[in-house]
């Protein structure tokens, strides 16, 4: 008896000494919370009791909350937990948006209740105030899709909850598609564990709801109409219904200029932090300055931005020193928006209307330098575009842009925008040993060595000799691919030249290249199956592959490394040719387009005038030119501010586009001022017909938030050649008769214009 009483006090004994925490170990989440992010970057331990109140075990995320005290736990692997499962934690603490603790541990003591939800608002999760807890909220479904995990092949529900206040993304522990549909456009209260969405600097940008299953989703009240039920209408009509509240209110903040593109975007540094500001400003603002900025917060792209701002400079100058980077560490998104030093190797360097490119390579990776040109208002002559040989070793300095603001689903490709041609310093020249530079000094030193080993024999020098002929036409091939590439030349032709450098290396042997959603291109042979093939990938800088390139071999022949190395060097070729043609692409579609009305900008319209001149002039026949002068366009911005002004644009322009045809051209010239082109007219009538269309199509007043626009014009015409058989002569008359419009009130067209009602704005009666 006395044995087994002593027995039971030795394992009572042992029971509470492992649930007692280890000396000096944080064992309540209330001494937690107490770190400081400095002091829990020592990784203090821990070992404290908490309840499981979300956990998702393919992704290894866990929240555990005590004494209304809530954190983030990253849990080692192969575990099993439900929410309610009271658990003791031993691990050590981490540093991150706050203090998080790094479990080495988990031991599921009993299974309990789950405390009970918090009521949460926006504003409360929006500042972090209830970050990691257990949370109630009410909120509308605006898109409920399935979502595949990043980590993992599991699916969970992706839903984007609209609460007062802003938006709420919602993640539910389920796959059931039929929720789906019972869950668009309904009322909702969702319990789950609120936590946050970080950019690369651990700032926050969003907020996440996690929700352990489909039953903690309660429908209040079910979507008025199902959505699959709206009736159909035209893609053209979608901005009908179009409505938009900005409750955000004005915030003031100061900084040190690092960046300042007139009309577009300053970026500012303060102690460390940095923030992307957008105006339109085109006051003059000197670099290094320290500056004041009003404006609107904003996530654009994901990114922390002030929108709607206007900026002043102090005046003072306290310039900021760039951080030396290297790729890694941009492509981790911890340099969002600042001011870094990094260097590459120059694989291309391009000039565009509107933009100077610069593509390096570091490791292995490419990334971009960018300078934008001063604004064609500026009246600024363009500075030349410093150029170096390729394959330079060069240092770029400017401000790190990454395309996306998930920093924690692998490495983020990112652009460095340069502030002036000064952030571009050569290190140092190619290589003598360049084969690319040096190739016929190669060659001769190859010559002189097989003299020299003359005594090898007549059949030894002759195969030197052919492999040195075979080597340097494959690198002058590839030379000339290279140049095509940075030369912008045709992608497809580029891609066949890469084809058959790779059949050259092998001997004849057919080669091939698939592109991603495109041509397959090269020479692929009739019965694959009578051959050995042979396929390599054609890597991307972000994302799937651009394609994937094939040889066809005979099938009797066993692999060799030469088969690998070809497909490889093929492959780097392939891989810059096809994104260097999607940048250039890209690039001369901004270079054409105006960005606000996505309507062709002046340098487009002065390019098809000249087109349709010529035609016109060789085949006799006539067009016409429409000028439009939007009337109290100024109004508009001084007394409702630019963001009603650009809207006002934006939808003028789309009511525009649906009264011409599709073979016709809209161009915005510059400010309120926009142009059509109309070609494929028999007559003065027909031109005036359209004219009298785009006159009409500003009647229907505009709504923008509280206010209306009654949207007005005065438009001139010019026809081809009876008005002009110029390019200047025809802007000349148009414009004239445009003048003349407005300031007559005419509505007619006989080589004048016609002027509608003045532009009037009134506040919305509430």
């Amino acid at each position: 008896m006395k044995r087994s009483i002593l027995l039971l006090a030795i394992i009572f004994g042992f029971v509470s000494a492992t649930k007692a925490a280890e000396p000096g170990a944080l064992a309540t989440l209330k001494a937690i919370h107490a770190l400081t992010n400095d002091e829990a970057s020592r990784a203090l331990p821990v070992e404290f009791q908490a309840t499981v109140t979300f956990f998702r075990s393919y992704e290894d995320v866990l929240f555990v909350q005590d004494d209304g005290l809530a954190i983030y736990i990253q849990t080692p692997v192969n575990l099993t937990l439900e929410p309610g499962d009271r658990v003791l934690i031993k691990g050590k603490t981490h540093n991150s948006y706050r203090t998080e603790v790094f479990a080495n541990s988990i031991t599921v003591l009993e299974h309990g209740t789950i405390p009970g939800p918090v009521p949460a608002t926006f504003d409360q999760l929006i500042r972090g105030q209830l970050d990691c807890q257990l949370v109630k909220v009410r909120a509308v479904v605006r898109t409920a899709d399935i979502a595949l995990s990043n980590v993992s092949s599991n699916r969970t529900i992706n839903a984007q909850g609209v609460i007062d206040g802003g938006v709420v993304h919602i993640t539910i522990n389920s796959d059931d598609t039929n929720a789906i549909r019972d869950l668009l456009d309904s009322d909702i209260e969702a319990v789950g564990v609120a936590s946050g969405r970080f950019d690369g600097k651990n700032q926050l940008t969003g907020i996440d709801l996690n929700v352990s299953e489909l039953s903690d989703i309660k429908v209040l009240k079910q979507a008025s109409v199902v959505p699959w039920s709206l009736p159909v209408i035209s893609m053209g009509e979608i901005l009908d219904t179009y409505h938009e509240v900005s409750q955000s209110r004005r915030v003031h903040v100061r900084g040190i200029i690092t960046y300042y593109q007139p009309g577009s975007m300053v970026v500012l540094e303060d102690a460390g932090r940095t923030l992307r500001i957008m105006t339109r400003t085109y006051i003059p603002l000197r670099i290094g300055d320290q500056a004041d900025a009003t404006g609107f917060p904003d996530l654009a792209d994901g990114f922390l931005t002030l929108t709607s701002a206007e900026v002043k400079d102090n005046q003072v100058y306290t310039p900021v020193r760039a951080l030396g980077a290297t790729w890694e560490q941009l492509s981790a998104s911890g340099n969002i928006f600042d001011l870094v030093s990094v260097e590459g190797k120059l694989v291309t360097e391009v000039r565009e209307a509107t933009q100077d490119e610069y593509v390096l390579s570091v490791d292995g990776h490419l990334f971009s330098a960018v300078y934008h040109h001063p604004d064609a208002q500026s009246q600024l002559p363009l500075p030349k575009m410093k150029e170096f040989p390729l394959d330079s070793r060069i240092s770029i300095t400017g401000i790190c842009i990454p395309y996306t603001s998930d920093a924690f689903s692998g490495p983020v490709p990112f652009d460095i925008l340069l502030r002036s041609f000064d952030d571009v310093t050569l290190i140092a020249e190619p290589s003598w040993f360049s084969v690319r530079r040096h190739l016929f000094m190669l060659i001769a030193l190859l010559l002189a060595g097989l003299v020299a080993l003359g005594a090898r024999g007549w059949f030894s020098e002759r195969g030197i000799r052919q492999e040195t002929a075979s080597l340097a036409y494959i690198e002058r091939r590839r030379s000339r691919i290279l140049e095509d590439i940075s030369n912008s030349r045709p992608l497809a032709r580029i891609v066949e030249q890469i084809t058959e450098l790779v059949s050259f290396k092998l001997k004849g042997a057919l080669c091939w290249c698939q592109i991603a959603d495109g041509a397959q291109l090269g020479n692929c042979p009739a019965k694959l199956a009578a051959f050995r093939i042979v396929q390599h990938e054609i890597p991307a800088r972000t994302g799937s592959p651009l394609g994937v390139l094939f040889v066809a071999l005979d099938p009797l022949t066993k692999p060799e490394p030469v088969e690998s190395e070809a497909l490889k060097m093929a492959a780097s070729l392939s891989s810059l040719a096809i994104e260097t043609s999607h940048l250039y692409n890209d690039l001369r579609r901004r270079s054409e387009f105006d960005l606000l009305t996505d309507t062709h900008n002046r340098f487009s319209l002065d390019k098809h005038l000249d087109i349709l001149i010529e035609e016109a002039h060789n085949a006799a026949t006539i067009f016409g030119f429409i000028y439009i002068d939007l009337d109290e366009f100024k109004q508009i911005n001084d007394l409702y501010g630019h963001h009603i002004g650009d809207r006002y644009l934006q939808a003028v322009a789309v009511r525009m586009k649906r009264q011409l045809r599709s073979h016709d051209l809209l161009a915005r010239q510059g400010g309120d001022e926009f142009a059509a082109l109309v070609p494929q007219v028999r007559s003065r009538a027909e031109v005036e017909e359209i004219a009298n269309r785009l006159e009409h199509c500003l009647d229907e007043p505009f709504t923008f938030e509280d206010f209306t626009v009654i949207g007005s014009a005065s438009v001139g015409i010019a026809l081809y050649p009876e008005d002009g058989d110029t390019k200047d002569a025809l802007l000349n008359t148009a414009d004239a008769a445009m003048y003349k419009a407005k300031h007559s009130g005419r509505r007619a067209h006989q080589a004048v214009g016609a002027s509608l009602k003045p532009t009037l704005v009134r506040e919305n009666q509430k």
